[in-house]
């Protein structure tokens, strides 16, 4: 049984905890980032076992560096992330193509109503459609600000460009997502 402190400790702590043999911290930090890491990779491969596999990749690279690791230097969080990235970013590239956002499954809607479950099945295939046409790093910068809800300064950590860069991305991406909507709004039923 984990007590309140362990849980409440940073990362770095809990890495260098973990480090020092206390599987107590590894079970918090499991915990703490390892459903981060499957969505994000779900978001980008689209398969879920495929996702699983790569969530347990980037934990055991942390559990590798773990001896290592320079507290100060990176967030376990954002290293995690990048890891994540980059591990499916090369599985994409085995695969010979990008993942499409088109083939990822559909959320079960529980509302009764079948035509209001089709009016909001479209809308999502639409923003689906819209955000998967952005260019990889302005999708890549959209997902993790408002998927993953990381901070600017952690996303550009993560993509190893400047905040004013992150800032930019977003801006561009927002600017497309908004132009391409714009001309679905009265298809989807929206005002």
């Amino acid at each position: 049984m984990r007590s309140n402190a362990i849980e409440a400790e940073d990362d770095a702590v809990l890495l260098a905890r973990y480090a020092a043999g206390e599987p107590a911290a590894a079970r918090v930090l499991i915990d703490r980032h390892t459903g981060r890491c499957l969505g994000q990779a779900y978001r980008m491969l689209g398969d879920r076992a495929e996702a699983e596999d790569i969530a347990q990749e980037a934990m055991l690279r942390l559990w590798r560096i773990a001896p290592d690791w320079r507290a100060g230097e990176a967030m376990v969080s954002t290293w995690l992330f990048r890891v994540t990235r980059n591990l499916c970013t090369d599985r994409l590239r085995r695969r010979g193509r990008m993942a499409d956002f088109e083939d990822a499954p559909e959320q079960i809607d529980d509302r009764p109503s079948v035509p209001e479950t089709m009016v909001r099945n479209e809308r999502g295939a639409a923003v689906r459609a819209a955000i998967a046409a952005l260019p990889d790093r302005q999708r890549q910068a959209l997902q993790l600000r408002h998927f993953d809800d990381m901070s600017n300064p952690q996303i550009a950590q993560i993509m190893e460009i400047s905040v004013e860069a992150v800032e930019s991305l977003l801006a561009r991406a927002r600017r497309a997502l908004s132009a391409t909507l714009s001309d679905l709004r009265e298809d989807l039923g929206e005002r």
